[in-house]
């Protein structure tokens, strides 16, 4: 009832902050601004007060950016001065890429990839995982370059000096950067590529011990990446304030233009999901002959799951469910489904494409289509093994950025709208690990077609 009451609240405080304001920015009607500024500051009470009430991370974000922008606004001078706890933020963010990028990469490697046990399914699995991986990263950086959101942007304020200098590098130069001399180097210096590398051949040399051996070892690194996992759910505590911070630093040091790029970003990410579904997910349903109604109407509640918790993992276990009373084995489920949380996460790959292009042209940085290449063959590994926590993508993001001597304050500006974003994205994520069960289990010839043409059971 007291939430009724909130949303009423809000409901009344933005139609008036809203209408005076638009009053007066039309002329129709002579407002003060002390008065445009109490009704706007009543909004805000109002959406604190709701925030409090829903006791809900995503709330406060997304009220962050709101207060955020007020701040800006309002007290400009004082705003450009909280670009400090963006930083700490990004910090945390940055210390934890080493260990769960080492964790979760080991972990999905020694833990399905025994081709002893999964035979075919296996080459199966991760061939159709990179294909459509890479479809989905040549999508976002079409879009990326098309639409360009974020060209125009101004640079933030102070940030200049903290921009590295690049040399210009050959292929060699490139190519034995790759692999790493020393790992606690790597690590230290958030070589994000260096730090997968060892990770695959530390993961392909533990699934070569005997079974014994390598579950005491597997299971140390799995409570690692939990580890992680939480770790990163108690800094994304601290969102809120760092979103807040950024918008504020941004509105403060150029007004509200850089919200337009925003939403610009934010449209083009959807469009680029929706272009990637039709022109790859769909076509793919077809060759294999899956009806795609009855396709989506079957995940459509693990869908629904991963849309409102921002998560992959949350859905998975629903997911599992109805793609085996869909007519998918058990045994190809629990393989493929897994395995493909850490090699399949096609929205978040697309994201990731279009999120580094989007760094450059705000930076105004020339990034000739080479370089894109390049970064994108990056992001193809950099981007495995990352689904077990909302906005875990940012991580990724910020330690491709790094490799390639990019600047990190554009990333401040995405964080704002990250939550927005991750809800398609994570969507996108289960609807292809979905439909990759489908697709090993047609190559394996065990699809069940009695069962995929019958009516969709939901609970």
């Amino acid at each position: 009832m007291k939430t009724k009451y909130t949303l009423l609240a809000i409901a009344i405080s933005l139609a008036l902050a809203s209408s005076t304001t638009l009053l007066n920015y039309f002329h129709v009607v002579d407002i003060s601004e002390s008065v445009l500024v109490i009704f706007r500051y009543l909004f805000i009470a109002a959406m604190v007060l709701f925030a409090y009430q829903r006791k809900s991370l995503t709330v406060w974000i997304l009220i962050s950016m709101i207060i955020g922008a007020e701040i800006g606004h309002d007290f400009p001078e004082f705003a450009v001065n909280l670009k400090v706890v963006s930083k700490i933020f990004i910090k945390l963010i940055k210390a934890i890429i080493g260990p769960l990028l080492f964790a979760t990469l080991v972990a999905g490697i020694a833990g399905h990839s025994d081709l002893k046990q999964v035979g075919r399914m296996g080459w199966k699995s991760l061939l159709y995982f990179e294909v459509v991986t890479t479809l989905a990263l040549f999508i976002g950086l079409f879009f990326a370059n098309w639409i360009k959101p974020g060209a125009g942007i101004k640079q933030m304020p102070g940030v200049a000096e903290e921009l590295p200098h690049v040399d210009p590098q050959t292929w060699q130069d490139v190519l034995l950067h790759v692999f790493p001399e020393n790992i606690a180097k790597s690590v230290a210096e958030g070589q994000t590529l260096q730090i997968v590398i060892f990770s695959v051949l530390f993961g392909i040399g533990l699934a070569m011990l005997e079974k014994k051996k390598r579950e005491k070892m597997v299971g140390g690194i799995e409570l690692l990446s939990e580890v992680m996992f939480k770790f990163t759910s108690i800094v994304m505590y601290f969102a809120p304030f760092a979103v807040g911070s950024a918008i504020a630093v941004t509105v403060g040091h150029m007004g509200f233009e850089v919200l337009k790029n925003l939403a610009l970003l934010l449209m083009t990410l959807y469009l680029a999901l929706i272009a990637f579904v039709l022109l790859v997910l769909v076509p793919v349903m077809l060759i294999i002959k899956v009806p795609v109604i009855k396709f989506v109407k079957n995940i459509s509640e693990p869908l629904s799951i991963a849309f409102a918790t921002t998560s992959s993992e949350s859905a998975l276990p629903k997911a599992m469910e109805q793609m085996e009373r869909f007519g998918v084995p058990r045994h190809i489920v629990s393989f493929v489904m897994p395995t493909g949380y850490s090699f399949n996460l096609d929205g978040s790959t697309l994201y990731l494409s279009l999120a580094a292009i989007f760094v450059t042209q705000a930076a105004g940085i020339d990034f000739p289509v080479e370089q894109q290449i390049v970064m994108l063959l990056t992001l193809m590994l950099t981007s495995k093994g990352v689904a077990g926590v909302p906005r875990a993508t940012l991580v990724i993001l910020l330690g491709t950025l790094a490799s390639f001597g990019l600047p990190e304050w554009p990333v401040l500006l995405i964080i704002g709208i990250d939550e927005l974003m991750d809800m398609a994205r994570t969507t996108v994520n289960v609807f292809g690990n979905c439909l990759a069960t489908t697709v090993v289990a047609r190559w394996e010839g065990e699809l069940d077609d009695e069962k995929m043409h019958a009516e969709p059971i939901l609970d």
